[in-house]
Protein backbone atom coordinates (compact mmCIF):
# COMPACT_ATOMS: atom_id res chain seq x y z
CA UNK A 1 0.00 0.00 0.00
CA UNK A 2 1.45 3.36 -1.02
CA UNK A 3 1.88 6.25 1.42
CA UNK A 4 -0.52 8.29 -0.69
CA UNK A 5 -3.20 5.65 -0.25
CA UNK A 6 -2.54 5.49 3.49
CA UNK A 7 -2.90 9.24 3.78
CA UNK A 8 -6.15 9.12 1.85
CA UNK A 9 -7.42 6.44 4.19
CA UNK A 10 -6.39 8.41 7.26
CA UNK A 11 -8.42 11.37 6.05
CA UNK A 12 -11.43 9.22 5.25
CA UNK A 13 -12.38 8.32 8.81
CA UNK A 14 -12.64 10.83 11.63
CA UNK A 15 -13.34 9.56 15.10
CA UNK A 16 -15.20 11.57 17.71
CA UNK A 17 -13.62 12.34 21.04
CA UNK A 18 -16.40 10.23 22.51
CA UNK A 19 -14.68 7.11 21.20
CA UNK A 20 -12.19 5.68 23.65
CA UNK A 21 -8.47 5.55 22.95
CA UNK A 22 -8.59 1.78 22.71
CA UNK A 23 -11.26 1.94 20.04
CA UNK A 24 -9.31 4.59 18.16
CA UNK A 25 -6.42 2.15 17.97
CA UNK A 26 -8.71 -0.48 16.51
CA UNK A 27 -10.00 2.07 13.97
CA UNK A 28 -6.46 3.10 13.03
CA UNK A 29 -5.62 -0.52 12.31
CA UNK A 30 -8.70 -0.72 10.08
CA UNK A 31 -7.52 2.31 8.13
CA UNK A 32 -4.30 0.60 7.13
CA UNK A 33 -5.87 -2.61 5.92
CA UNK A 34 -8.53 -3.31 3.34
CA UNK A 35 -10.30 -5.72 5.67
CA UNK A 36 -10.41 -5.74 9.46
CA UNK A 37 -12.37 -7.65 12.07
CA UNK A 38 -14.80 -5.71 14.21
CA UNK A 39 -12.50 -6.55 17.16
CA UNK A 40 -15.11 -6.79 19.91
CA UNK A 41 -13.43 -6.82 23.30
CA UNK A 42 -14.47 -9.21 26.10
CA UNK A 43 -15.88 -6.24 28.00
CA UNK A 44 -17.98 -5.21 25.03
CA UNK A 45 -19.21 -8.73 24.50
CA UNK A 46 -20.33 -8.95 28.11
CA UNK A 47 -22.27 -5.71 27.75
CA UNK A 48 -24.61 -6.78 24.96
CA UNK A 49 -27.45 -9.28 24.90
CA UNK A 50 -30.97 -10.01 23.75
CA UNK A 51 -32.59 -10.14 27.18
CA UNK A 52 -29.77 -8.93 29.40
CA UNK A 53 -26.76 -6.64 29.37
CA UNK A 54 -26.40 -2.89 29.23
CA UNK A 55 -26.80 -2.86 25.43
CA UNK A 56 -29.56 -4.25 23.22
CA UNK A 57 -28.86 -6.40 20.12
CA UNK A 58 -28.84 -3.18 18.08
CA UNK A 59 -26.22 -1.68 20.37
CA UNK A 60 -28.67 0.75 22.00
CA UNK A 61 -28.49 1.63 25.67
CA UNK A 62 -30.99 -0.70 27.33
CA UNK A 63 -31.64 1.54 30.33
CA UNK A 64 -33.79 4.63 30.26
CA UNK A 65 -32.40 8.07 30.99
CA UNK A 66 -31.94 9.65 34.42
CA UNK A 67 -34.97 11.91 34.03
CA UNK A 68 -37.28 9.01 33.23
CA UNK A 69 -38.36 10.58 29.94
CA UNK A 70 -36.79 7.71 27.98
CA UNK A 71 -37.86 4.29 29.31
CA UNK A 72 -35.92 1.04 29.43
CA UNK A 73 -35.88 -1.04 26.24
CA UNK A 74 -37.49 -4.44 26.69
CA UNK A 75 -37.47 -7.34 24.27
CA UNK A 76 -41.26 -7.35 24.13
CA UNK A 77 -43.05 -6.78 20.85
CA UNK A 78 -45.97 -4.37 20.85
CA UNK A 79 -49.22 -6.31 20.86
CA UNK A 80 -51.82 -5.61 18.21
CA UNK A 81 -54.92 -3.88 19.61
CA UNK A 82 -58.12 -5.91 19.88
CA UNK A 83 -59.96 -6.23 16.59
CA UNK A 84 -56.93 -5.95 14.34
CA UNK A 85 -57.18 -8.07 11.21
CA UNK A 86 -53.97 -8.87 9.38
CA UNK A 87 -53.71 -7.13 6.05
CA UNK A 88 -55.46 -3.97 7.11
CA UNK A 89 -54.23 -0.63 8.38
CA UNK A 90 -52.61 -0.89 11.80
CA UNK A 91 -54.66 0.35 14.75
CA UNK A 92 -52.70 2.69 17.03
CA UNK A 93 -51.58 0.77 20.13
CA UNK A 94 -50.79 4.10 21.82
CA UNK A 95 -53.99 5.91 20.95
CA UNK A 96 -54.62 6.80 24.59
CA UNK A 97 -51.30 8.64 24.96
CA UNK A 98 -51.74 12.34 25.60
CA UNK A 99 -49.49 15.13 24.38
CA UNK A 100 -46.88 15.92 27.03
CA UNK A 101 -46.28 19.40 25.67
CA UNK A 102 -46.03 21.31 22.40
CA UNK A 103 -42.92 23.00 21.01
CA UNK A 104 -43.69 26.17 19.06
CA UNK A 105 -41.85 29.02 17.41
CA UNK A 106 -42.36 30.94 20.63
CA UNK A 107 -40.77 28.41 23.02
CA UNK A 108 -38.45 26.28 20.85
CA UNK A 109 -35.31 27.85 22.29
CA UNK A 110 -36.19 26.29 25.65
CA UNK A 111 -35.83 22.90 23.97
CA UNK A 112 -32.99 23.74 21.55
CA UNK A 113 -30.60 21.18 23.08
CA UNK A 114 -33.00 18.42 21.97
CA UNK A 115 -33.71 19.67 18.46
CA UNK A 116 -31.88 19.18 15.18
CA UNK A 117 -30.56 22.19 13.29
CA UNK A 118 -33.25 21.61 10.67
CA UNK A 119 -36.01 21.62 13.27
CA UNK A 120 -34.72 24.87 14.74
CA UNK A 121 -34.67 26.47 11.31
CA UNK A 122 -38.26 25.33 10.74
CA UNK A 123 -39.32 27.20 13.87
CA UNK A 124 -37.35 30.25 12.76
CA UNK A 125 -38.88 30.17 9.28
CA UNK A 126 -42.52 29.35 10.02
CA UNK A 127 -44.17 31.07 12.98
CA UNK A 128 -47.01 28.51 13.07
CA UNK A 129 -44.84 25.38 12.96
CA UNK A 130 -45.23 23.13 15.99
CA UNK A 131 -44.29 19.69 17.29
CA UNK A 132 -46.49 17.71 19.66
CA UNK A 133 -44.30 15.74 22.07
CA UNK A 134 -45.71 12.41 23.26
CA UNK A 135 -44.49 9.88 25.84
CA UNK A 136 -41.53 7.89 24.54
CA UNK A 137 -42.36 4.35 23.44
CA UNK A 138 -39.39 2.18 22.53
CA UNK A 139 -41.43 0.06 20.15
CA UNK A 140 -38.53 -0.90 17.84
CA UNK A 141 -38.41 -4.54 18.89
CA UNK A 142 -37.54 -6.74 15.95
CA UNK A 143 -38.33 -10.33 15.05
CA UNK A 144 -36.29 -12.89 16.99
CA UNK A 145 -34.20 -13.97 13.99
CA UNK A 146 -32.98 -10.38 13.63
CA UNK A 147 -31.77 -10.17 17.22
CA UNK A 148 -30.08 -13.55 16.95
CA UNK A 149 -28.33 -12.54 13.72
CA UNK A 150 -27.09 -9.31 15.29
CA UNK A 151 -25.46 -11.22 18.12
CA UNK A 152 -23.71 -13.49 15.62
CA UNK A 153 -22.52 -10.47 13.65
CA UNK A 154 -20.34 -9.48 16.61
CA UNK A 155 -17.97 -12.29 15.59
CA UNK A 156 -18.43 -12.61 11.85
CA UNK A 157 -18.61 -9.04 10.54
CA UNK A 158 -15.51 -7.57 8.92
CA UNK A 159 -15.06 -3.94 7.96
CA UNK A 160 -13.91 -3.46 4.36
CA UNK A 161 -12.52 -0.39 2.60
CA UNK A 162 -11.81 -0.50 -1.11
CA UNK A 163 -9.83 2.56 -2.33
CA UNK A 164 -10.16 1.39 -5.94
CA UNK A 165 -13.91 1.99 -6.22
CA UNK A 166 -14.54 5.59 -7.32
CA UNK A 167 -13.58 7.80 -4.35
CA UNK A 168 -13.18 4.82 -2.02
CA UNK A 169 -16.02 2.57 -0.83
CA UNK A 170 -16.77 1.52 2.74
CA UNK A 171 -18.43 -1.81 3.31
CA UNK A 172 -18.43 -5.06 5.22
CA UNK A 173 -18.50 -8.79 4.75
CA UNK A 174 -19.46 -11.75 6.91
CA UNK A 175 -22.51 -10.21 8.59
CA UNK A 176 -25.99 -11.51 7.88
CA UNK A 177 -29.61 -10.29 8.17
CA UNK A 178 -29.10 -7.49 10.70
CA UNK A 179 -26.90 -4.55 11.70
CA UNK A 180 -23.34 -5.41 10.75
CA UNK A 181 -21.76 -3.68 13.75
CA UNK A 182 -23.99 -3.71 16.84
CA UNK A 183 -21.09 -2.11 18.72
CA UNK A 184 -19.73 0.38 16.17
CA UNK A 185 -16.17 1.67 16.41
CA UNK A 186 -16.33 4.42 13.81
CA UNK A 187 -18.67 6.72 11.91
CA UNK A 188 -18.25 4.47 8.88
CA UNK A 189 -19.57 1.47 10.80
CA UNK A 190 -22.54 3.57 11.90
CA UNK A 191 -23.32 4.41 8.28
CA UNK A 192 -23.04 0.71 7.46
CA UNK A 193 -25.44 -0.13 10.29
CA UNK A 194 -28.09 1.99 8.61
CA UNK A 195 -27.40 0.30 5.28
CA UNK A 196 -27.59 -3.17 6.85
CA UNK A 197 -30.63 -2.46 9.03
CA UNK A 198 -33.46 -5.03 8.97
CA UNK A 199 -36.20 -4.18 6.50
CA UNK A 200 -39.61 -5.54 5.56
CA UNK A 201 -38.94 -8.63 3.50
CA UNK A 202 -41.82 -8.72 1.01
CA UNK A 203 -43.65 -5.55 0.07
CA UNK A 204 -46.55 -4.74 -2.23
CA UNK A 205 -47.97 -1.25 -1.80
CA UNK A 206 -49.28 1.87 -3.42
CA UNK A 207 -47.25 4.97 -2.62
CA UNK A 208 -47.40 8.65 -3.50
CA UNK A 209 -44.77 11.22 -4.39
CA UNK A 210 -46.08 14.74 -3.92
CA UNK A 211 -44.03 17.83 -4.77
CA UNK A 212 -45.83 20.83 -3.28
CA UNK A 213 -45.50 24.34 -4.68
CA UNK A 214 -44.89 27.38 -2.48
CA UNK A 215 -48.51 28.35 -3.18
CA UNK A 216 -49.73 25.09 -1.63
CA UNK A 217 -50.73 23.59 -4.98
CA UNK A 218 -49.64 20.03 -5.69
CA UNK A 219 -49.97 17.07 -8.01
CA UNK A 220 -50.17 13.57 -6.56
CA UNK A 221 -48.00 11.06 -8.38
CA UNK A 222 -49.02 7.48 -7.62
CA UNK A 223 -46.69 4.52 -7.73
CA UNK A 224 -47.00 0.78 -7.41
CA UNK A 225 -43.99 -0.43 -5.42
CA UNK A 226 -42.81 -4.01 -4.90
CA UNK A 227 -39.70 -5.45 -3.37
CA UNK A 228 -38.09 -8.50 -1.90
CA UNK A 229 -35.33 -7.85 0.64
CA UNK A 230 -33.50 -11.17 0.73
CA UNK A 231 -30.99 -9.70 3.20
CA UNK A 232 -33.31 -10.11 6.21
CA UNK A 233 -35.37 -13.04 4.97
CA UNK A 234 -35.40 -15.80 7.64
CA UNK A 235 -36.22 -18.41 5.01
CA UNK A 236 -32.90 -17.85 3.23
CA UNK A 237 -29.96 -19.70 4.85
CA UNK A 238 -26.91 -17.68 5.78
CA UNK A 239 -24.75 -19.58 3.28
CA UNK A 240 -27.12 -18.83 0.37
CA UNK A 241 -25.78 -16.16 -2.05
CA UNK A 242 -29.10 -14.34 -1.61
CA UNK A 243 -28.07 -13.68 2.00
CA UNK A 244 -24.62 -12.37 1.09
CA UNK A 245 -24.66 -8.57 1.59
CA UNK A 246 -22.36 -8.09 -1.41
CA UNK A 247 -24.83 -9.92 -3.65
CA UNK A 248 -28.07 -8.42 -4.98
CA UNK A 249 -30.10 -8.61 -1.80
CA UNK A 250 -32.49 -5.75 -2.56
CA UNK A 251 -34.86 -6.43 -5.46
CA UNK A 252 -37.01 -3.38 -6.20
CA UNK A 253 -39.64 -2.56 -8.83
CA UNK A 254 -41.68 0.62 -9.23
CA UNK A 255 -44.42 1.58 -11.69
CA UNK A 256 -45.67 5.15 -12.04
CA UNK A 257 -49.45 4.74 -12.40
CA UNK A 258 -50.71 8.34 -12.44
CA UNK A 259 -51.21 11.08 -13.51
CA UNK A 260 -52.02 9.85 -17.00
CA UNK A 261 -49.44 11.94 -18.83
CA UNK A 262 -46.55 10.19 -17.07
CA UNK A 263 -48.15 6.83 -16.28
CA UNK A 264 -46.38 3.71 -17.41
CA UNK A 265 -42.79 4.43 -16.48
CA UNK A 266 -41.19 1.43 -14.79
CA UNK A 267 -38.02 1.37 -12.72
CA UNK A 268 -36.22 -1.83 -11.75
CA UNK A 269 -33.27 -1.78 -9.36
CA UNK A 270 -31.08 -4.58 -8.04
CA UNK A 271 -28.79 -3.60 -5.22
CA UNK A 272 -26.38 -5.14 -2.73
CA UNK A 273 -26.67 -4.34 0.95
CA UNK A 274 -23.01 -3.33 0.91
CA UNK A 275 -21.09 -2.13 -2.13
CA UNK A 276 -17.91 -4.18 -1.87
CA UNK A 277 -18.48 -6.50 -4.81
CA UNK A 278 -21.37 -5.25 -6.89
CA UNK A 279 -22.84 -1.90 -7.82
CA UNK A 280 -26.48 -0.91 -8.23
CA UNK A 281 -28.05 -2.14 -11.46
CA UNK A 282 -31.08 -0.22 -12.70
CA UNK A 283 -33.33 -0.21 -15.75
CA UNK A 284 -36.09 2.13 -16.90
CA UNK A 285 -38.98 1.46 -19.23
CA UNK A 286 -40.25 4.57 -20.99
CA UNK A 287 -43.80 4.24 -22.38
CA UNK A 288 -43.06 6.89 -25.00
CA UNK A 289 -40.13 4.96 -26.43
CA UNK A 290 -41.47 1.52 -25.49
CA UNK A 291 -37.96 0.43 -24.66
CA UNK A 292 -36.19 -0.88 -21.59
CA UNK A 293 -32.86 0.86 -21.03
CA UNK A 294 -30.09 0.57 -18.48
CA UNK A 295 -30.22 3.49 -16.09
CA UNK A 296 -26.83 3.96 -14.41
CA UNK A 297 -27.85 7.52 -13.56
CA UNK A 298 -30.36 6.37 -10.91
CA UNK A 299 -27.92 6.83 -8.05
CA UNK A 300 -26.39 9.51 -5.82
CA UNK A 301 -28.02 12.93 -6.39
CA UNK A 302 -30.09 11.95 -9.40
CA UNK A 303 -33.57 13.50 -8.86
CA UNK A 304 -36.06 11.22 -7.16
CA UNK A 305 -38.88 9.93 -9.41
CA UNK A 306 -41.65 12.52 -9.87
CA UNK A 307 -40.13 14.73 -7.18
CA UNK A 308 -39.83 17.91 -9.26
CA UNK A 309 -36.18 18.25 -8.26
CA UNK A 310 -36.96 18.47 -4.53
CA UNK A 311 -35.16 15.28 -3.53
CA UNK A 312 -32.28 13.04 -4.53
CA UNK A 313 -32.27 9.33 -5.21
CA UNK A 314 -29.87 8.65 -2.35
CA UNK A 315 -32.00 10.60 0.14
CA UNK A 316 -34.73 7.95 0.26
CA UNK A 317 -34.83 6.38 3.73
CA UNK A 318 -32.34 9.01 4.83
CA UNK A 319 -29.59 7.45 2.76
CA UNK A 320 -29.22 4.63 0.26
CA UNK A 321 -26.74 3.50 -2.34
CA UNK A 322 -22.93 3.82 -2.55
CA UNK A 323 -21.22 5.73 0.26
CA UNK A 324 -18.06 6.69 -1.62
CA UNK A 325 -18.68 10.41 -2.14
CA UNK A 326 -18.61 11.49 1.50
CA UNK A 327 -16.30 11.35 4.50
CA UNK A 328 -17.89 10.60 7.84
CA UNK A 329 -17.50 11.95 11.35
CA UNK A 330 -19.24 10.84 14.56
CA UNK A 331 -20.61 13.88 16.38
CA UNK A 332 -21.76 12.05 19.50
CA UNK A 333 -24.90 10.57 20.97
CA UNK A 334 -27.76 12.87 21.92
CA UNK A 335 -31.35 12.93 23.11
CA UNK A 336 -33.50 14.47 20.35
CA UNK A 337 -37.21 14.84 19.64
CA UNK A 338 -37.72 12.69 16.56
CA UNK A 339 -40.74 11.41 14.57
CA UNK A 340 -41.77 8.11 16.12
CA UNK A 341 -44.72 5.69 16.21
CA UNK A 342 -46.67 7.57 13.48
CA UNK A 343 -49.74 5.34 13.61
CA UNK A 344 -52.02 8.36 13.19
CA UNK A 345 -50.12 9.46 10.09
CA UNK A 346 -50.41 5.89 8.76
CA UNK A 347 -54.15 5.60 9.39
CA UNK A 348 -56.62 5.19 6.56
CA UNK A 349 -58.19 8.52 7.47
CA UNK A 350 -54.92 10.39 6.89
CA UNK A 351 -55.44 10.99 3.19
CA UNK A 352 -53.46 13.42 1.07
CA UNK A 353 -56.26 15.99 1.28
CA UNK A 354 -56.08 15.88 5.07
CA UNK A 355 -52.30 15.77 5.42
CA UNK A 356 -51.29 18.61 3.09
CA UNK A 357 -52.49 21.96 4.38
CA UNK A 358 -53.42 24.91 2.16
CA UNK A 359 -50.08 26.55 3.02
CA UNK A 360 -48.28 23.58 1.44
CA UNK A 361 -46.93 22.05 4.63
CA UNK A 362 -47.71 18.85 6.52
CA UNK A 363 -50.63 18.83 8.92
CA UNK A 364 -48.71 18.50 12.18
CA UNK A 365 -51.83 17.30 14.03
CA UNK A 366 -51.13 13.91 12.45
CA UNK A 367 -47.50 13.70 13.54
CA UNK A 368 -46.02 12.33 16.74
CA UNK A 369 -42.61 13.24 18.17
CA UNK A 370 -40.87 11.48 21.04
CA UNK A 371 -37.60 11.88 22.90
CA UNK A 372 -35.11 9.22 21.79
CA UNK A 373 -31.36 8.77 21.87
CA UNK A 374 -29.74 9.12 18.47
CA UNK A 375 -26.30 8.61 17.00
CA UNK A 376 -25.33 11.77 15.10
CA UNK A 377 -23.07 11.40 12.04
CA UNK A 378 -21.83 14.16 9.76
CA UNK A 379 -21.15 13.36 6.09
CA UNK A 380 -18.92 15.83 4.22
CA UNK A 381 -18.51 15.79 0.45
CA UNK A 382 -15.03 14.67 -0.57
CA UNK A 383 -12.82 16.90 -2.67
CA UNK A 384 -12.72 15.86 -6.30
CA UNK A 385 -16.26 14.55 -6.48
CA UNK A 386 -19.70 16.04 -6.93
CA UNK A 387 -23.08 16.00 -5.22
CA UNK A 388 -25.98 18.40 -4.66
CA UNK A 389 -25.30 18.27 -0.91
CA UNK A 390 -22.04 19.58 0.48
CA UNK A 391 -22.79 18.22 3.93
CA UNK A 392 -25.40 16.00 5.55
CA UNK A 393 -26.03 15.35 9.22
CA UNK A 394 -27.94 12.16 10.03
CA UNK A 395 -29.70 11.36 13.31
CA UNK A 396 -29.88 7.57 13.68
CA UNK A 397 -32.47 6.13 16.07
CA UNK A 398 -30.48 3.99 18.51
CA UNK A 399 -33.06 1.18 18.58
CA UNK A 400 -33.41 0.66 14.83
CA UNK A 401 -30.56 2.53 13.06
CA UNK A 402 -33.20 4.24 10.90
CA UNK A 403 -32.41 7.82 9.92
CA UNK A 404 -35.02 9.81 11.84
CA UNK A 405 -33.86 13.30 10.83
CA UNK A 406 -31.39 14.80 8.39
CA UNK A 407 -29.89 18.28 8.04
CA UNK A 408 -29.02 18.79 4.37
CA UNK A 409 -26.57 21.56 3.44
CA UNK A 410 -25.78 23.03 0.05
CA UNK A 411 -22.29 23.33 -1.42
CA UNK A 412 -21.85 26.78 0.16
CA UNK A 413 -22.40 25.41 3.66
CA UNK A 414 -25.93 26.74 4.12
CA UNK A 415 -28.65 24.59 5.66
CA UNK A 416 -30.89 23.90 2.69
CA UNK A 417 -33.37 21.16 3.52
CA UNK A 418 -34.93 19.77 6.67
CA UNK A 419 -35.79 16.09 6.20
CA UNK A 420 -37.65 13.72 8.51
CA UNK A 421 -38.67 10.09 8.29
CA UNK A 422 -41.84 8.90 9.99
CA UNK A 423 -41.00 5.25 10.61
CA UNK A 424 -43.55 2.73 11.82
CA UNK A 425 -42.92 -0.51 13.67
CA UNK A 426 -45.18 -3.07 12.03
CA UNK A 427 -45.90 -5.04 15.16
CA UNK A 428 -47.30 -7.99 13.22
CA UNK A 429 -44.08 -8.27 11.17
CA UNK A 430 -41.41 -7.33 13.69
CA UNK A 431 -39.95 -4.90 11.13
CA UNK A 432 -39.90 -1.16 10.56
CA UNK A 433 -40.70 0.85 7.45
CA UNK A 434 -41.38 4.47 6.68
CA UNK A 435 -44.96 5.62 6.20
CA UNK A 436 -43.85 9.10 5.25
CA UNK A 437 -40.76 11.04 4.27
CA UNK A 438 -41.12 14.79 4.47
CA UNK A 439 -38.54 17.21 3.10
CA UNK A 440 -38.76 20.99 3.38
CA UNK A 441 -36.76 23.11 0.97
CA UNK A 442 -36.17 26.17 3.14
CA UNK A 443 -34.97 28.30 0.23
CA UNK A 444 -37.83 27.63 -2.16
CA UNK A 445 -40.41 27.18 0.65
CA UNK A 446 -41.58 23.94 -0.90
CA UNK A 447 -42.30 20.52 0.53
CA UNK A 448 -41.75 17.06 -0.90
CA UNK A 449 -43.91 14.34 0.64
CA UNK A 450 -43.36 10.62 0.03
CA UNK A 451 -46.27 8.80 1.62
CA UNK A 452 -48.51 5.77 1.54
CA UNK A 453 -51.65 5.80 -0.57
CA UNK A 454 -54.52 5.19 1.87
CA UNK A 455 -56.86 3.32 -0.45
CA UNK A 456 -55.30 -0.01 0.43
CA UNK A 457 -52.93 -1.12 3.15
CA UNK A 458 -49.50 -2.54 2.27
CA UNK A 459 -49.47 -6.27 1.59
CA UNK A 460 -46.61 -8.18 3.18
CA UNK A 461 -47.95 -11.59 2.13
CA UNK A 462 -47.33 -10.82 -1.54
CA UNK A 463 -44.87 -13.16 -3.23
CA UNK A 464 -43.29 -13.25 -6.67
CA UNK A 465 -40.71 -15.43 -8.43
CA UNK A 466 -37.24 -14.02 -9.03
CA UNK A 467 -38.11 -13.46 -12.68
CA UNK A 468 -40.41 -10.63 -11.58
CA UNK A 469 -37.32 -8.58 -10.83
CA UNK A 470 -35.66 -8.94 -14.23
CA UNK A 471 -35.43 -6.54 -17.21
CA UNK A 472 -37.40 -9.00 -19.31
CA UNK A 473 -40.44 -8.53 -17.11
CA UNK A 474 -40.23 -4.74 -16.92
CA UNK A 475 -41.89 -3.87 -20.23
CA UNK A 476 -44.93 -6.01 -19.45
CA UNK A 477 -45.67 -3.84 -16.43
CA UNK A 478 -45.69 -0.60 -18.45
CA UNK A 479 -49.23 0.77 -18.72
CA UNK A 480 -48.82 2.02 -22.29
Amino acid sequence: MTMNTINKLKKAIVFSGAVSGALMAVGAFALLSSTANAAITPEERASIGIDSGTLTPAGAIRAGNAEGTIPEWKNERVKAPAGYVRGGFLPDPFADDEVRFTITAQNYQEHADKLSEGQKLMFQTYSDFFMNIYPTRRSAVFASHINEAAMKNLDRAEYVFDPNIDMGMYGFKGARKAWAFPIPHSAEEMVLNQQSRPRLIWYDAKETTIPVASTGDYVTNKLQVNWHITWSDPEIPDDDPAADPADYTILYAQVLTSPAKVAGQVVLALEPTTFVGNYRKAWVYSPGQRRVKRAPQIIHDNPVTAGDGLGTTDNAYGFNGPNDRFSYKFLGKREVYVPYNPYKLASKEATTEVLIKPDGRLNQDYTRYELHRVWVVEATLKEGTNHAYGKRVWYYDEDSWEVSLADLYDRRGNLWRHWEEHTLMYYDEGMTNRVGEISYDLNAHRMLALMMDKKTAPNFDWRAPDVYFTPASVRRRGIR
